[in-house]
């Protein structure tokens, strides 16, 4: 005697026999709300954001602190001592005068930060290819290095006039300025990561048969990432200074002409809030280039957690 087919599993909990009435019950239980496994691992991926955040403003809050302390001191210092406000102006009116003037400031920040950008990314270019030639070349190491060195010796405040002469009031000088403010700690810093590479891993290399370019694309030029990374941050952190150098020396925009003006005026809080905009977009530059390292190399920030750094 042939015996009746069981009900299936998701028939027995829903009674449903046919496709029409499987499906009703489908929606029916996706209306009802989310199963108890996704709720679970919602609240899981809550936590996780919770850590994270909270590993985040642990990170941030003694530099605010810091800031706040620092302010704070300020204030007290012109309250209590009574100076002239025209000479040391309070926050509350370097804030004032950023409120005030932000559409002068953001005009001139646009000049400046597109100076920094032209001539950061030329010395990006030429940091690495002098690097990259310095390291593959003894010979060039030798001939190339203590110039490199020499040229740090050479004030760009007193350069930038000649600069200005040579290429004019326009972006160029600007640029080269930059240029020269930013590439030695480029150059300096892959240089030293390139020559300290794992020996071990190229001997490993150099076993399987690799070649000299084999070995430098795929061995030694990761190994110096990190140390390529932090000659970028050290260098991008001295770009906006050159371009309100070169500013400062002769420009028609920019911060550094900003400054000027504000100088010749007599405007103390106006200086001190092109001060302020200079800072503000250094710092924005620095934390975009460390953003950009952390994308570009997770391996090295995780083997830094795993390793307790």
């Amino acid at each position: 005697m042939k015996t009746a087919d069981p009900i299936p599993r998701d028939e027995a909990k829903t009674g449903a026999t046919s496709p029409a009435e499987r499906t009703a019950a489908s929606a029916t239980a996706q209306q009802r709300g989310p199963s108890l496994a996704a709720l679970a691992w919602n609240g899981y991926g809550l936590r996780v954001a919770a850590r994270r955040t909270l590993a985040s403003l642990s990170a941030v809050w003694p530099s605010a602190v810091a800031v706040v302390a620092l302010l704070l001191l300020w204030q007290g210092y012109v309250v209590a001592s009574g100076v002239d406000q025209q000479l040391l102006p309070t926050p509350g009116a370097v804030w004032s005068a950023l409120t005030t003037q932000r559409d002068a400031l953001w005009a001139n920040t646009l000049v400046t930060l597109w100076e920094t950008l032209i001539g950061f990314g030329a010395a990006l270019a030429t940091g690495i290819a002098i690097g990259v030639a310095i390291d593959l070349s003894p010979w060039l190491r030798r001939a190339l290095y203590p110039l490199l060195v020499a040229s740090q010796a050479i004030p760009l405040i007193a350069l930038a006039p000649l600069l200005l002469l040579w290429f004019g009031i326009g972006m160029t000088s600007k640029a080269i300025v930059v240029t020269l403010m930013c590439f030695f700690p480029i150059v300096v810093a892959l240089a030293d990561g390139l020559r300290g590479a794992d020996p071990e891993l190229i001997k490993l290399f150099r076993s399987f048969g690799a070649g000299t370019l084999r070995v430098f694309w795929s061995a030694r030029l990761p190994g110096a990432l990190p140390a390529l990374f932090s000659g970028i941050r050290i260098a991008i952190a001295y770009s906006v200074i050159g371009a309100v150098i070169a500013e400062y020396v002769g420009a028609q925009a920019g911060l550094g002409y900003y400054m000027t003006l504000k100088m010749h005026s007599f405007s103390t809080v106006g200086v001190l809030a092109t001060f302020v905009v200079t800072a503000l977009l250094s710092f924005a530059l620095f934390a975009l280039v460390a953003l950009v390292e952390r994308l570009a190399l997770p391996w090295y920030y995780t083997q830094g957690r795993a390793g307790g750094v």
